[in-house]
């Protein structure tokens, strides 16, 4: 796989020399500079380039290989009117990507909150720190500091009474912390949603229930995906995290069958996946080596990381990267496998583009300034073990006998 690391630009803390001597090639990165919604400019694309690129010469090369995040507005995913002049500047934004030679693009269709964790500095056994979310205290901040209208209908009525007294013994700097920690905003921002306003956004999606937000993903496919084949790019949706609806949100990219209907909306290769076995794998329902046995052919970014699932399944936590929940062995092995019969049958996509997913903050980060989950020497273990995985998976391979290791006959069943 080409092994990469996500770097969020020039304020990052983690910088451009250390994702190099981390063994990485490839750079996951986003112009966070330009507002969602407007148009990403050739001049700013080509700027960030040269950046990534300036000490090739003396070093070894780094490029930029997969854009994280060209951001959706939230109009697209509310279906408003003014939904069709921020796709405009969606497609304008692919070919100027195009026109620069980046032919990866993530994205997520996640209503308000990309992601979501209740906890950024969980204590592991080890003493590093790890992200987790847990659901009574989520419960907590829906309840009793958000107040949501009608938020009691989401939650068990156990849990409803466990939050409410969980809150009264809470201080204000805890209550400050879990309500900092849920409205973080992007990662490589430094915005965050204020809880004045945030009772607002939540109400303008009132009107869309995932019956809803699954045909503006669909319809967003279909007007985005032709520019993306006529140029050349990639698209890769990033799944829902967690897989599950918070805050009175739908949520419609969490399941094997809810990627399938999006490959099937707008049915060309430029319409693809990002795996992440993270986001996925809190549901024990996701199949991870089977989705890419199943649907390997247009994942065309991947993300490799552990959650482990707690006492209440809905609790989990990031563990470390070889341990958790995910079968990384039997990912691993899937995913090179996909590899293999693409470079047999001549595809030019073969490689597979793989970043390290989030890390524990240890060692020397625990004292520094980190963006949660993307500490350097966190993601720098994750990816050390991860390529020791491939390495073995790929020689294990390789030694078979040819009836194990004919990748280019598999009849695993795959939609056209």
């Amino acid at each position: 796989m080409l092994h990469t690391m996500r770097w969020f630009g020039p304020q990052d803390p983690v910088p451009l020399h250390s994702i190099r001597q981390a063994g990485c090639t490839g750079v996951v990165t986003a112009l966070h500079q330009v507002p969602v919604g407007e148009v990403w400019p050739v001049a700013e694309i080509r700027r960030r380039q040269q950046l990534i690129e300036a000490d090739n010469a003396q070093y070894s090369p780094l490029h930029w290989a997969v854009v994280e995040s060209l951001p959706v507005h939230e109009d697209i995913k509310k279906g408003r009117p003014e939904r069709a002049r921020y796709i405009a500047s969606y497609q304008a934004s692919l070919r100027n990507l195009a026109a620069c030679g980046i032919r990866t693009v993530c994205y997520n269709f996640m209503p308000v909150l990309d992601w979501s964790r209740t906890n950024l500095r969980y204590q592991m056994p080890d003493g590093s720190r790890a992200l987790r979310f847990v659901w009574q205290d989520f419960a907590v901040f829906d309840l009793c500091i958000l107040g949501r209208p009608g938020a009691e209908q989401d939650y068990e009525a156990a849990v409803v009474e466990a939050a409410r007294s969980q809150f009264a013994t809470m201080s204000e700097a805890e209550k400050a912390e879990l309500t900092s920690n849920v409205l973080l905003g992007l990662p490589g921002s430094e915005e965050t949603f204020q809880l004045a306003d945030f009772q607002r956004v939540l109400d303008e999606y009132a009107a869309v229930d995932a019956k809803a937000l699954r045909e503006n993903l669909h319809y967003f496919l279909r007007e985005v995906g032709p520019v993306a084949e006529e140029v050349g790019v990639n698209l890769c949706i990033h799944p829902d995290d967690p897989p599950f609806p918070l805050l009175g949100l739908p949520r419609v990219v969490s399941t094997e069958a809810d990627l399938l209907g999006l490959l099937q909306a707008y049915d060309s290769p430029a319409n693809g996946l990002t795996f992440c076995t993270g986001s996925l794998g809190v549901r024990p329902d996701n199949d991870l080596a089977g989705i890419v046995e199943r649907l390997g052919h247009r994942i065309h970014f991947v993300h490799l990381r552990a959650t482990k699932r707690e006492e209440n399944p809905r609790n989990f936590h990031e563990a470390d990267h070889l341990a958790g929940d995910v079968d990384m062995y039997a990912v691993v092995r899937a995913l090179v496998q996909e590899e293999l019969r693409r470079a047999a049958n001549g595809q030019e996509d073969a490689q597979l583009p793989m970043r390290p997913d989030h890390g524990h903050q240890m060692l020397d980060d625990l004292e520094k300034r980190t963006y949660p989950g993307y500490s350097a020497i966190g993601r720098l273990r994750g990816l050390a073990e991860l390529r020791g995985l491939e390495l073995g998976v790929r020689r294990a391979l390789a030694e078979a006998p040819p009836a194990t290791a004919d990748y280019r006959d598999r009849t695993t069943a795959r939609f056209v």
